[in-house]
């Protein structure tokens, strides 16, 4: 008697890893990392809390470490530059869609949408996402 062979399963897919804009501050970091998200702050990479790294260089050096950036900066999307960033390093950005909301508020926005979040981080970039209280949508290309 044969037995069938075994196929292995695939392994999970790895956590995605974020990149937050500093405008997001520390506390939103921290309670995100609180709920087991892979947070990377733009001060642990850039002295003065990056207050001299512009927009297109945080955003190269997010992505090309292969996380996810995300913003709150609603102008982002407009901006040429700062495209270009993402589109050359393939990047996948989110933006709140809202830029006015309190820390929890921010934090909440974020964690209610973590599985489709994560679903985009996971895709391939170029792409910039809005994250809206009741869903998420691709905005860009």
């Amino acid at each position: 008697m044969s037995t069938p062979s075994k196929t292995s399963a695939a392994p999970p897919s790895p956590e995605p890893e974020f990149f937050l804009d500093r405008c997001l501050g520390h506390t939103v970091a921290a309670r995100l990392s609180a709920l087991g998200w892979i947070v990377h702050q733009i001060g642990e990479h850039f002295p003065d809390d990056a207050q001299h790294v512009s927009d297109p260089d945080w955003i190269r050096f997010g992505a090309e470490h292969g996380w996810t950036l995300i913003t709150q900066d609603k102008r982002i999307r407009y901006r040429t530059d700062e495209l270009a960033a993402v589109e050359e390093t393939a990047g996948v950005m989110l933006q709140l869609a809202d830029g006015n909301l309190m820390i929890a508020e921010k934090v909440e926005r974020l964690s209610t949408h973590r599985d489709a979040i994560f679903a985009a981080a996971r895709r391939v970039g170029p792409a910039l996402y809005r994250v809206y209280a009741d869903r998420i949508t691709r905005v860009w290309p």
